[in-house]
């Protein structure tokens, strides 16, 4: 049995950037679909709600990027949720693996204001990349505290309004439930090793309120959402 009290730093199979083939795609869209059916997708665009509900903080036109889009699903419901909203919005999928990046651009095809960009989270093209609001949906588990801590503080300093993070709670009923749904349902050898050890990689409330003190955020909220989703809403340029 796992120690789930302390988070897991053993690298999942998808990190492998070089990537690129048949298993790949079929793990892309079956975590499309266990996060569309578990309700996951909906606590991006509800963290987007609360970040913005000022609507004194919407320009004209705003920016929000998607680090780490893999498939782009994320991207597709935002474009949704910002035409639903009466927003004029300009999307950004960044993605360091050339195939999710490809395979992205296919499936967004009628998304005209959708673009990506190849480009590693901690580069500096990225560091440097002016933006609206940032956006990470499943993305900062695969990294450390300290990985955490440097990025959400380029980020503080980039983006006018704020982040918007929804990501995995560690607890013992999420590990082992979806282990036994990725054993009975999965037929991509990616989503059953990584399914559990992404939740082993998830965090506690407290984990993720010392990164974001130490990042420099004075004005965030972090809400329990299902299924066990952490949905973090930070706020810049305050």
């Amino acid at each position: 049995m796992p120690n789930l009290s302390k988070r897991s730093y053993q690298a999942e199979l998808i990190d492998d950037l070089n990537l690129s083939n048949e298993a790949l795609r079929q793990n892309l869209e079956e975590l499309a679909t266990i996060n569309k059916w578990l309700g996951g997708n909906g606590v991006t665009n509800s963290g987007l709600n609360n970040l913005i509900k000022n609507r004194s903080l919407i320009k004209k036109k705003i920016i929000i990027a998607d680090i780490g889009c893999g498939g782009g699903d994320m991207l597709k419901l935002m474009a949704n949720w910002a035409k639903t909203k009466g927003i004029e919005a300009e999307f950004i999928g960044i993605d360091a693996n050339q195939f999710m990046v490809d395979f992205a651009k296919k499936r967004t095809a009628d998304f005209k204001n959708i673009i990506y960009i190849k480009e590693d989270a901690f580069s500096e093209n990225i560091k440097n990349l002016e933006i609206d609001i940032a956006c990470m949906t499943l993305f900062c588990h695969h990294f450390t505290e300290n990985q955490l801590i440097e990025l959400f503080t380029n980020l503080r300093k980039n983006c006018s309004i704020g982040l918007v993070i929804n990501d995995l709670h560690r607890h013992w009923f999420a590990y082992y439930s979806i282990a036994w749904l990725t054993a009975l349902f999965s037929k991509s050898y990616l989503v059953k090793n990584d399914a559990k050890l992404s939740v082993w990689r998830g965090f506690h409330k407290k984990e993720l309120i010392e990164i974001l003190q130490k990042a420099g955020f004075e004005h965030f909220s972090v809400k329990w959402r299902w299924a066990f989703r952490w949905r973090l809403v930070a706020k810049c340029g305050l």
